[in-house]
């Protein structure tokens, strides 16, 4: 029998968001690189220098190692994206973490989503 792979779709990472019309997010540029580019629940990073969102990256010094949201959606090149940036409750199975990631370093960029109001359960 084949393998079933299926990628994380579009915010199936959100259990709940604030009131109010979509409060919980923001428009970005995502600068996601190449094919196959950044899957929805990836957390990101905003860089000093543009503005532009990435993949988290905790080894540079260029504002990817800060985390700044979650990414709502694919992303394939610089695009315009949803962002979740504050105030919601995440399904922490769901997201992705900077390759490597041991779980003290969840932990902490737990503690930095819990700073801009994104609980991770």
């Amino acid at each position: 029998m084949a393998t079933l792979y299926e990628n994380r779709s579009t915010a199936n990472f959100l259990v709940s968001e604030a009131n109010g019309m979509y409060r919980s997010r923001d428009e970005g540029t995502v600068a996601a690189g190449a094919a196959p580019g950044l899957l929805a629940g990836t957390i990101l990073g905003k860089l000093t220098a543009g503005g532009n969102f990435v993949a988290l990256d905790t080894a540079v010094a260029t504002g990817a190692e800060n985390v700044s949201g979650i990414l709502f959606e694919e992303a394939v090149g610089t695009v315009k994206r949803t962002i979740v940036v504050r105030d919601c409750e995440v399904n922490g199975a769901h997201l992705i973490y900077p390759n490597g990631a041991t779980d003290n370093d969840k932990a902490t960029i737990n503690a930095d989503l819990a700073a801009l109001g994104i609980i991770v359960r």
